[in-house]
């Protein structure tokens, strides 16, 4: 990951405005994926076998084409898979024992396929305990532990753990989100269920972070907290931001859902500069190329061909 110069000597990183987070155990052997978060970004590609995800609109809910999308993404350079059964917005009930069933094959399917870190995303203890068993390394919580015992699972089993940033309970609307202060409150919030994760047993370095952009927030927070998301970085935790196609960047820029990946490339890069350093995108091939660009541009990552003006 060392950027090296036409002579083969060391590229100084760029000496840019850009945020560098003091990492907790930046270097993470995740699954069988080692990252060094203080010069690498991963790429978490999202796969939802879901009838009503925001953006999929149950594409990908068929098994089969869960697999298709799971193997895209691994062809088109994905570090992570990011499987979810139900999701976070409010929605028809979805019992246990279907979200299981939803997510189970999948995660067996994709571990078959890759060693690339697979994470479940859920607010079920139950579920993250059997998607641990299928295979799955991290789970991804976008409910903020709202569930302590989310903490416990992921501690028997030795995993990861995100942690996200939203106010309701799952599955529940929460109308007109207010905040005195979003980046401060969000901040808090987060340190406080990193504490309480850490209190049941779960170490530092298996701990990732998330502000939770649009969760239980408006466009204007949600533009409050890219702007100011060093503030949410210097907590110490990897920061993964879940920003894709997110209606705070179609509304920005008023486009509709399938027409904002330009204003997602534009977000992506920005919250890399501000101190990200794993996303959840859903245009795969896209959004390798342009993290990958930015890498490049900071020093941290050579070429993959090198040849203009200098053969």
């Amino acid at each position: 990951m060392v950027a090296l110069d036409e002579g083969g000597a060391t590229v100084t990183e760029a000496n840019t405005k850009i945020y560098h987070p003091e990492i907790i155990c930046p270097q993470r052997t995740i699954g069988s994926r080692t990252f060094d978060f203080s010069r690498q970004v991963a790429v978490m590609a999202i796969i939802n076998r879901t009838p009503d995800s925001f953006h999929d609109r149950g594409r990908t809910f068929a098994l089969d084409a869960a697999v298709t999308a799971v193997e895209n993404a691994i062809i088109h350079g994905a570090d992570w898979l990011d499987i979810g059964g139900v999701p976070f917005a409010p929605g028809p009930p979805v019992s246990e024992a279907e979200e299981i069933d939803r997510v189970v094959p999948v995660i067996e399917a994709a571990r078959a396929r890759t060693d690339a870190v697979i994470s479940v995303e859920t607010y079920r203890p139950e579920v993250a305990r059997a998607a641990f068993a299928a295979g799955a390394n991290v789970l991804n919580n976008t409910s903020g532990l709202h569930d302590p015992a989310l903490a416990d699972v992921v501690a028997e089993a030795g995993a990861g753990l995100i942690i996200t940033h939203s106010l309701a309970e799952p599955r529940t609307p929460y109308p007109r989100p207010t905040y005195n202060d979003v980046v401060t409150e969000v901040a808090e919030f987060l340190r406080a269920r990193v504490a309480l994760a850490e209190s049941r047993g779960v170490p530092a370095d298996r701990i990732i972070i998330d502000p939770g952009h649009d969760l239980n927030k408006n466009t204007y927070h949600s533009l409050e907290l890219t702007r100011r998301l060093p503030e949410i970085a210097e907590i110490g935790y990897p920061l993964l931001v879940a920003v894709s196609n997110k209606d705070f960047i179609g509304e920005t820029v008023n486009r509709e859902q399938l027409d904002r990946i330009e204003a997602t490339i534009a977000t992506v890069s920005v919250c890399i500069m501000q101190g990200a350093r794993i996303v959840r995108v859903h245009d795969i091939a896209e959004l390798v190329s342009a993290v990958r660009m930015v890498e490049s541009i900071l020093g941290w990552r050579p070429p993959e061909l090198a040849r203009h003006n200098l053969v």
